[in-house]
């Protein structure tokens, strides 16, 4: 088989796989749209060169490697169903079994759009992030991230954006080891390359979050960060140069979105995400920080328009470079582009020039030498074949010349140009098919307001319909977002800041200030908004803004001094106010148990807009009358009161705390004297008189 042949087609591999229709070529493999004829199920079959095939470290990385991401679930990886090698006569032909994905990739997407709207970027960042994830968590990494990787299918559901997969998990891999060892390549696609895939040749979870870094930076900017003329001199960039800020080619990126690209593209493994899960973590909340919502995703159609995108649509060839030396001689292989997927061979140690720029020639030190090459053995003298070989031109060039005369008059009316079709009201997809059947290129912009078109469909072209265009002419096509929605509107917000979102909506704020009371909102702020938020309204059409007038106003505190706990309490309640018991203190002027005093006092207004009021009650006793009460009684009485006895004695009466020997006695003084307000606890001098 070469990179050419199509003879596949209607082969059965396996006595299982049919082999249908080329979808697309490239340097180490083809494929195909297939069936697997046992569970009458399409898929699409990718069909190794044979050079591998006969590579026995290559097929049993290429086993193990399709194993493992046969192993990997997820609704955002391009499901392996199975791999083989089939041999039939002296041919050998190693084949993936894949998932067939009706799309395009998301090269297709940014050659079609150009930048990405940051809603639309974030929607496809999330299943990539998602599903790098997955294989991080399963111990696998990809090596190999890229917009040709990532595609994008129909969901199935009309009116629904594509679903975005991610492809080719290990198989870069295995391809280069095909002849070489892991520690002597350099693996991966050169735009998107980690520093550490360069000097070390193998690379981490964290290696697949610089590229995913990458991607977000091409999609946002339309352009890879770096650009050179040799492969080499971007992977040199990439290991000497920090990636620059997306932002200065697009300023309006949000500084925390803008951060984040940056720190995921550190040339220090360890400043980045520690795998794609922390990073699809952090872009959810930068995503929610910003409020920036998830869009449906185009499925953007294929380059060729056959409706069919696979894993390699595009998928140059490997290309085998020695850094330490001169150029090789052009292989038979065309030589990737940067965006093709190359096996780098490094030199050990490699030697980044100190500029930072790869040199103009090969690089010089201590293990490299140089030496004249031999000149080459004299031939004996031929005759010379130049006079045939111009004769056989000038047969050729009269002949297209001949042919090239006879098409042009047989097509004397031939159209260079085309009128644009009108468009208004059709789908994204159907637009962009009508475009391209007349040989036009549809490119979108970003989505305007209308009360009348639907979400999504066309509201008008530059050029407008009917005018004359020459084939191949971009056509602008600027879609419907659909009528206004309010937008959410959080209480305690500015008026300024509510109105700059109600205006983004291209609706008419009307703010009414000091509308009404609340007792969390500041005077002034906004309380809220009529109608409510997600309505939907006419371009223009009014959002009330409701103001607060901040706390109720109270009236001054009512004098509760001397009532009791409950009345107290009913009182300031009714009067609008929170009461609650302060504590306790001691008060000559108010029984134990009544208001000594509030706070705020009696009179006052609430601070700070607070109806909360603090009371304070008496814990004042007053002393019983204890005369001519036995010592025991005396003791009882005073406990009950919450007082203490402290025992005089008369005749032999004890002191000190009461103790009494024999006899009977009876209390004749004390002190302080009956109906004293005493502090709870107190104690109460008592004298008694007996025997």
């Amino acid at each position: 088989m070469t990179r050419t042949d199509t003879s596949l087609v209607g082969a059965l591999l396996e006595r299982r796989y049919r082999v249908d229709q080329l979808l697309a070529r490239g340097g180490m493999s083809s494929v195909y749209r297939g069936l697997d004829t046992r569970l009458d199920r399409q898929v699409a079959i990718k069909i190794m060169d044979p050079r591998f095939a006969d590579d026995r470290s290559f097929v049993e990385r290429f086993q193990r490697e399709a194993r493992s991401a046969a192993g990997l679930h997820h609704p955002h990886v391009v499901a392996v169903h199975d791999q083989g090698v089939d041999t039939q006569g002296d041919n050998a032909r190693a084949f993936l079994v894949m998932e067939l994905v009706d799309g395009g990739t998301l090269r297709d997407l940014m050659d079609e759009q150009g930048p990405l709207d940051i809603p639309l970027v974030l929607s496809v960042a999330e299943p990539v992030l998602s599903a790098l994830a997955a294989a991080h968590g399963a111990g696998l990494v990809h090596r190999d991230v890229k917009p040709e990787n990532v595609l994008i299918g129909r969901g199935g559901t009309v009116g629904a954006g594509g679903v975005v997969k991610v492809a080719d998990f290990g198989l870069v891999r295995a391809v280069a080891s095909a002849g070489t060892t892991s520690s002597s390549v350099i693996l991966g696609t050169v735009a998107y390359l980690s520093p550490e895939q360069v000097t070390l040749g193998a690379t981490t979870s964290r290696g697949d979050v610089y590229s995913a870094g990458i991607l977000l930076y091409e999609m946002l900017t339309a352009q890879a960060p770096y650009v050179g003329d040799t492969a080499i001199s971007v992977a040199y960039r990439h290991v000497n140069d920090d990636v620059p800020p997306p932002n200065l080619l697009r300023p309006d990126l949000p500084q925390p979105l803008n951060d984040l690209i940056v720190r995921a593209t550190r040339r220090d493994p360890e400043a980045r995400p520690a795998d794609a899960g922390v990073f699809l973590t952090e872009l959810n909340r930068v995503r929610m920080e910003l409020n920036i919502p998830l869009v449906a995703v185009p499925v953007p159609p294929p380059p060729d328009g056959d409706g069919v995108s696979d894993v390699e649509r595009t998928m140059p060839g490997i290309t085998t470079i020695n850094i330490a030396s001169p150029p090789p001689v052009a292989p038979a292989v065309p030589p990737a582009g940067p965006r093709g997927t190359m096996a780098l061979q490094r030199p050990t140690p490699m030697v980044a020039p100190p500029t930072g720029q790869f040199p103009s020639g090969p690089p010089t030190g201590p293990n490299t030498t140089h030496r004249a090459a031999p000149r080459p053995p004299e031939r004996p003298a031929r005759r010379s074949k130049r006079p045939l070989v111009m004769a056989i031109v000038a047969v050729v060039v009269l002949g297209a010349l001949i042919g090239t005369g006879a098409w042009l008059l047989s097509t004397p009316n031939r159209p260079t140009s085309v009128a644009v079709p009108s468009l208004v009201g059709q789908t994204q997809d159907a637009a962009g098919t009508s475009l391209r059947n007349l040989k036009l290129t549809p490119k979108y912009t970003g989505q305007e307001r209308s009360n009348t078109a639907p979400v999504g469909s066309v509201l008008r072209t530059d050029p407008a319909a009917g005018s004359q265009v020459e084939l191949g002419a971009v056509v602008t096509v600027v879609l419907s977002s659909g009528k206004p929605r309010v937008p959410d509107i959080t209480p305690g917000m500015t008026p300024d800041q509510a109105q700059q979102a109600i205006k983004a909506e291209q609706l008419t704020p009307v703010v009414t200030p000091n509308s009404d009371y609340s007792p969390t909102v500041p005077e002034g702020m906004v309380l809220s908004i009529n109608p409510a938020a997600g309505t939907l309204l006419d371009i223009g059409g009014q959002v009330t803004v409701l103001l607060s007038k901040g706390a109720i106003p109270l009236p001054p505190v009512p004098d509760v001094t001397g009532k009791s706990k409950d009345d107290a309490f009913a009182m300031l309640t009714q009067a609008g106010f929170a009461p609650y018991q302060a504590g306790e203190e001691f008060s000559q002027d108010v029984a134990a148990g009544s208001v000594t005093r509030t706070t705020p006092a009696a009179n006052a207004t609430a601070a700070g807009g607070s109806n909360k009021v603090g009371v304070y009650l008496s814990n004042a006793v007053q002393v019983p009358s204890l005369f001519g009460m036995s010592i025991d009684d005396a003791k009882n009485a005073l406990s009950a009161v919450g007082l203490q006895a402290d025992f005089k004695g008369n005749n032999g009466g004890g002191g000190g705390g009461g103790g009494h020997h024999g006899g009977f006695s009876v209390v004749y003084k004390q002190s302080p004297d009956p109906g004293t307000k005493v502090p709870k606890g107190s104690k109460v001098q008592l004298d008694v008189f007996g025997g």
